[in-house]
């Protein structure tokens, strides 16, 4: 008698343990679709031929004595950006990255525009969209922010910590859903 109460009351725990997976699943799956497809895409942005992150272009010289002032290379900067973008909406400056073994500047803009500018030279080698960026901000949800101009980052806080929290229930119940039936069997 103890045997059969014992046993039904695992398989009450494993049906409850099925159905919050189901639900999640199904309450979550775009979610989780638009997450496997930007991280399979963020994996692989280093390899896409450029298509995803443009390629680290080769400038003159690593030699930063060589290099223009800063502000002379931020100026070429800003000046090929309102020459090639069309808007009335202020591009704004979101970050400077310098490689200095390769020569090269880049100046990356919030609305997803990044360049490449000689060193040296101030010669601009790359300018287009960063598509890896937008992935990156559709991956962690940070986009919604973006797109309501938010601070402190609300959207990306409550889609990583809801994604998180379900992932973590997903390994919890699909485990269960794993070993309940075979722990039951044993029994």
């Amino acid at each position: 008698m103890n045997a059969t109460i014992k046993r039904k009351k695992q398989a009450k725990v494993l049906r409850i343990f099925r159905k919050v997976h189901r639900l999640l699943g199904a309450f979550l799956f775009i979610f989780f679709f638009i997450i496997a497809v930007s991280g399979l895409l963020l994996g692989w942005k280093k390899n896409s031929g450029g298509i995803i992150l443009a390629e680290t272009k080769k400038g003159t010289s690593g030699d930063l004595n060589k290099w223009l002032p800063l502000e002379v290379l931020y100026n070429k900067a800003n000046d090929v950006v309102s020459d090639s973008i069309h808007s009335d909406k202020v591009i704004t400056l979101d970050r400077v990255d310098i490689h200095k073994d390769k020569g090269v500047i880049k100046f990356i803009y919030q609305d997803y525009y990044g360049l490449q500018l000689d060193g040296v030279t101030g010669d601009l080698l790359e300018f287009g969209k960063r598509q890896s960026d937008l992935i990156e901000n559709i991956h962690d949800g940070s986009v919604l922010d973006t797109y309501f101009n938010t601070s402190g980052s609300p959207f990306k806080l409550a889609y990583t910590t809801l994604m998180g929290i379900a992932l973590l229930l997903f390994t919890i119940t699909g485990f269960w859903l794993w070993y309940g039936p075979k722990r039951m069997r044993k029994a």
